[in-house]
């Protein structure tokens, strides 16, 4: 009987919310996990080996990202089953607020962009190998901001997002003639930690009267990083409760 291959996953931005709903999912799956951060491996690990997978990297550094590429391809076994590229950040201002095109500074648009788009291609590529010898798949997560203007997210992050989008199709173009399938999924609100105060307020405009959870996220993310979706690529999966409707 043919020996059953541990997949392994690598997920930016694991430390809340959907990324550490998704480190869970995948994990009481049989994956094994990967993850990058800016932060050191918290100590309540929820994961087998997580501290030991885990590589501390500034995502909004190229250089620190491009020579992170080699730490991860250390850990792998010569191939990679998926890169969730969920790492994401969106600077408000000094009172909390929304910052606008006019109101965000150059090196706050240069920071937002390295994390939230720079960073996904430039580990997609530098793992391509990898990923090619798994036949393996990677997600962008892009935003409903990416499509809209939003009343909290900023002007930098919805701009990164819609480039996330436009991304990800380039990238299920160049990466599929090698078997490597590429998707987003785009949240609408979904239930964490760093939700602005006044998101209850868009429930009423919600068709479903509820925010999302982040494992319904996490569970979409599962479905296209397995046979399931073996022949979807190239889509970005609204996830809103019809929010974008």
């Amino acid at each position: 009987m043919a020996e059953t291959r541990t997949r392994t996953l690598l997920l930016t931005g694991a430390s809340r919310g959907i990324g550490h709903a998704t480190v869970q999912h995948f994990n009481a799956a049989g994956w094994r996990v990967i993850t990058c951060s800016r932060h050191a491996f918290p100590e309540a690990c929820p994961w087998s080996d997580g501290e030991n997978d885990h590589v501390a990297v500034d995502l909004s550094s190229p250089d620190k990202t491009m020579a992170a590429v080699d730490r991860i391809r250390a850990l792998l076994d010569g191939r990679l089953d998926a890169l969730v590229n969920n790492a994401g950040i969106s600077p408000k201002g000094e009172s909390g607020e929304r910052l606008s095109a006019i109101s965000t500074d150059l090196h706050t648009w240069g920071k937002v962009f390295h994390v939230n788009f720079f960073a996904p291609i430039v580990l997609a590529r530098g793992l391509m190998e990898e990923l090619v010898a798994a036949q393996g798949a990677v997600v962008n997560v892009t935003s409903i901001a990416g499509s809209r203007v939003h009343p909290f997210a900023g002007a930098a992050y919805a701009t990164s997002k819609a480039a996330l989008a436009a991304l990800t199709r380039e990238m299920a173009h160049d990466f599929g003639p090698h078997g490597v399938r590429v998707n987003a999924i785009a949240p609408g609100e979904i239930e964490t930690s760093i939700l602005s105060a006044d998101t209850e307020k868009l429930v009423e405009q919600i068709p479903l009267r509820r925010l999302g959870s982040p494992e319904e996220v996490a569970r979409t993310i599962h479905f296209l990083c397995t046979e399931a979706s073996s022949y979807v690529s190239g889509a970005e999966i609204e996830i809103n409760g019809a929010q974008n409707v």
